[in-house]
């Protein structure tokens, strides 16, 4: 996965050893970090509400539409 500088969201595509903190095939907002980028991991709001730092591996990057990123923003993810 590309560094996550201008990725707002990725689909969760492993959440082996962490089913409590994500969902396979959810949609997670992005939280950009670059000291997470650099070490090969994404910081994403999970379940919990909070956001956390994940193997990159865990997600697929998805860029989508501005209008579609403005809609998912309003309903919190």
């Amino acid at each position: 996965m590309k560094k996550t500088k201008n990725i707002h969201f990725a689909i969760c595509i492993d959440n082996k050893g962490y089913e409590a903190s994500l969902e396979l095939g959810k949609l997670y907002q992005v939280i950009p970090d670059v000291e997470a980028d650099a070490n090969d991991l994404i910081r994403v709001i999970d379940e919990s509400g909070e956001d956390y730092a994940f193997a990159v591996s865990r997600f697929h990057a998805l860029e989508v539409p501005p209008v579609v990123q403005k809609a998912l923003l309003a309903t919190g993810r």
